[in-house]
């Protein structure tokens, strides 16, 4: 059904690229640099996962950065220039780029003031903001209203939710998540934290699970406590060149779920910036919110 609207979103939502392109899906593709090149994350066409990954355990270290004004300006005015638009944002609780989102919009409804621009802050990132994409598209494709699937995203973000086991805790240290000291008594110890993305928009430390099988059934499990519902949304198990065991998160899923539309997807380059290779993460739309 043909829209007046324009359904937008960016990759830092790690969208799978086979989506985009079945749903033919807009994506503001967000910048990083490696070996002091310049890339943008378009959803691994330009630079493939593996090769990403393999670079940073050979040493590259990523560096990732906002988009300013002028881009979003470059993205969004020829959108403007014929319909209006929705914009679903990941969370501005971890970087400051949304403030370049809100200026672009600005200036644009003052050049096109018969247009509509939302923005929806989903204060997540990654494979939840990939499941709320998919969702609210879903009723886009069905001709819902602009207002209609912005108020449903509202409503729901803080149900998509996310655990990530990181492999190698040295990306969490240079990242400053945690002390040098914690990264080698962690190491020594084996201790895998958990990661999960919080109610107010930003990365926290859930817990800390001895073993990496051990935190992979423990993610699992607490998944199940917010009661996820596999007939309304798929869960995706992200990995960052490590599909062994995303395989086998896969399957502890679908043996707690058992008929579960379970995708086995990539970390794309932001997340794995700060997580590193071998990060596994479960990510699932709950019954319950986030407290």
């Amino acid at each position: 059904m043909e829209q007046n609207y324009v359904f937008m979103t960016d990759s830092d939502s790690d969208l799978p690229f086979h989506l985009k392109e079945q749903y033919d899906i807009p994506v503001v593709y967000m910048p990083y640099a490696l070996d002091g090149k310049e890339y943008f994350d378009d959803l691994g066409q330009m630079l493939d996962h593996k090769t990403y990954y393999d670079m940073m355990r050979n040493g590259a270290v990523p560096v990732t950065s906002a988009l300013n004004e002028a881009t979003y300006l470059d993205y969004f005015e020829p959108i403007l220039k014929e319909k209006d638009l929705l914009f679903v944002a990941f969370s501005s609780k971890l970087s400051s780029t949304i403030q370049a989102v809100y200026s672009a919009r600005e200036k644009l409804l003052e050049k096109y003031p018969e247009r509509k621009f939302t923005v929806v802050d989903t204060l997540r990132i990654s494979g939840p903001m990939t499941l709320l994409v998919l969702k609210a598209h879903e009723m886009y494709r069905a001709g819902k209203s602009m207002e209609e699937v912005a108020g449903w995203l509202e409503a729901n973000k803080l149900r998509a939710q996310a655990y990530f086991i990181v492999d190698d805790l040295k990306y969490l240290k240079r990242g400053g998540r945690i002390s040098a000291a914690a990264a080698t008594v962690g190491t020594m110890l084996d201790l895998k934290p958990i990661i999960m993305e919080s109610a107010d928009g930003t990365l926290t430390s859930n817990d800390k699970i001895r073993g990496r099988k051990k935190a992979m059934a423990f993610i699992v499990d607490k998944m199940m406590e917010f009661t996820p519902d596999p007939g309304e949304s798929p869960i995706i198990v992200l990995n960052a060149d490590s599909r062994e065991d995303a395989e086998r998160v896969k399957s502890l899923v679908e043996q707690k779920l058992p008929g579960a539309n379970v995708l086995i997807e990539n970390v794309g380059p932001v997340i794995g910036a700060h997580a590193g290779p071998g990060t596994i993460a479960l990510c699932f739309i709950g019954t319950l919110p986030l407290a």
